[in-house]
Order: structure tokens, then C-alpha cells, then sequence
């Protein structure tokens, strides 16, 4: 479905990615995690073009896109495959929240208004929030906010969703909805890229894992074999600071 290849970029003269490939296919959940400042977040941003990287090779289904080199008409094709769900939700304040998914289907996929509200209808019905369909953002608790969001990135139907670290703007008490929420998503089999600090989440959820630092893929592989058996010196230590919120069930 995606793959990217040979993705750089830098701020400046900071190198933040380092030249990282990662592969999803059809279907699956991948989870990102690692270190704060490891290039999760910018990775995503880059896929998406919210970020301009200095190299790399986007290719979704059978199309190639050059990440470094993208004409505005290609940005907008990749936008259109690979919505995204961001950890301060990014939500349009002087919308509701049925404005806010109505927006992007009329102006990224030419719907109708019509067509527009009957299908941010439904999806905010699958979110559990159709009664609060005509409350602006400020009226919404931070895990409403985030289940607009995700709806808003469903209802365009893209190839894949790319979850930019989604509760980590949440209080404690709001994120464990938001998290059943993803989990519904990965159960349907939408494909999925997540950056997440939730690692039981993540052994639930996700096909695979990638563990990232310092730029590097340092270590990838199923959900089972990363966060329980990691093979890498760099992976254990990272999740040994994780050791007493590890308490899976073998």
C-alpha cells in the first residue's frame, strides 16, 4: 500500500531523519515508537508533505512520488491518500465539528455540501458524537476534539492514516477513548501508520512495530517480537525505562 524510501531531512543543520525506509502493507497497523526528538513525528510529516524533506521516494499503490521534489499537484494527490490524525487535533476553531469533516470532502474531493454533510453525519455517528455535531472546538472536551479529527480523517476514505502521536495532548482520563477508538480503525483493517508513547496499546494493535532513534530505523519486526524480545542494545534500554507499565499478558 505505502512505502518509503530513503527519507532525509534536516533543520537546519540538524539532521533529523537520516535516510529511514519503512513499508505498510494493505491493511496492517504499524506502530512508531522511541525517544522524543528520534524523528517519529517529523517522518509522518514528511510522508504527508507537511514537512519538506531533502530526499526520499513515496510510493502509494502503484504510484512514485519524489518527497523532495513534489509539484503542488502531486502534494495534493498524496494529502489525498494519506490524511492525517495530529496530536493537537488541528481542528478549524471557528467551525463545528460537522464543518470541520464537511470542509475537506468539498474541498478535496468536490462533494457537494449535500453529500458533504450526509457522509460527516455518519462518521460522526461512528464516533460517538452526532449530538454534538453543531459544537464549535472550544466547546468540545480534548478527546472530542481528537474523535472529530478522526473522523474528519476517515470520512475522506484515504489509502492510508497517519496518527501523529494522538493522545499526547489528552488528560489521562480522556486517552483511553481515543485509544478504543484506534483500535476500531485497525480492527476494519484500514491501514495505519501510528507514533505512539503507548506501548500496551501498541502490543494490542499493531502488525508491526518500528523503533526509532537518532534519525534510524534501529530495530522493526512484529508487535511480539520488538516490545517483548528486542534485539537491539538501544530498543531494550529504550523500553526498559517502560519495564513497570509492561505487565502484558504472554
Amino acid at each position: 500500500m505505502i512505502r518509503v524510501k530513503g527519507l532525509k531531512k534536516a533543520f537546519g543543520d540538524k539532521e533529523i531523519l537520516k535516510g529511514i525506509d519503512l513499508e505498510v502493507a494493505t491493511g496492517e497497523t504499524v506502530v512508531i515508537i522511541g525517544p522524543s526528538g528520534s524523528g517519529k513525528s517529523t517522518a509522518l510529516r514528511s510522508i504527508n508533505r507537511l514537512e519538506h524533506p531533502e530526499a526520499g521516494k513515496l510510493f502509494i499503490g502503484d504510484k512514485e512520488y519524489d518527497l523532495a521534489n513534489a509539484t503542488p499537484k502531486e502534494i495534493t494527490e498524496i494529502r489525498k491518500s494519506t490524511a492525517m490524525v495530529f496530536q493537537n487535533f488541528s481542528l478549524f476553531e471557528n467551525k463545528t465539528a460537522i464543518e470541520n469533516i464537511m470542509l475537506p470532502l468539498i474541498k478535496s474531493k468536490g462533494l457537494s455540501k449535500k453529500e458533504a454533510r450526509e457522509i460527516a453525519l455518519s462518521y460522526l455517528d461512528e464516533v460517538g458524537l452526532l449530538e454534538w455535531k453543531d459544537h464549535y472546538p472550544i466547546q468540545l472536551s480534548g478527546g472530542q476534539a481528537q474523535r472529530v479529527g478522526i473522523a474528519r480523517a476517515l470520512a475522506l476514505k484515504p489509502e492510508v492514516v497517519l496518527f501523529d502521536e494522538p493522545t499526547s495532548a489528552l488528560d489521562p482520563e480522556r486517552v483511553q477513548g481515543v485509544l478504543e477508538l484506534i483500535k476500531k480503525v485497525s480492527k476494519e483493517r484500514i491501514t495505519s501508520v501510528i507514533v505512539t508513547h503507548e506501548l500496551k496499546f501498541a502490543l494490542e494493535v499493531a502488525d508491526h512495530v518500528i523503533f526509532m532513534e537518532g534519525g534510524y530505523i534501529v530495530e522493526k519486526g512484529s508487535a511480539r517480537d520488538v516490545l517483548l524480545n528486542p534485539k537491539e542494545e538501544r530498543t531494550i534500554r529504550f523500553l526498559g525505562h517502560f519495564a513497570d507499565k509492561m505487565e502484558y499478558v504472554i
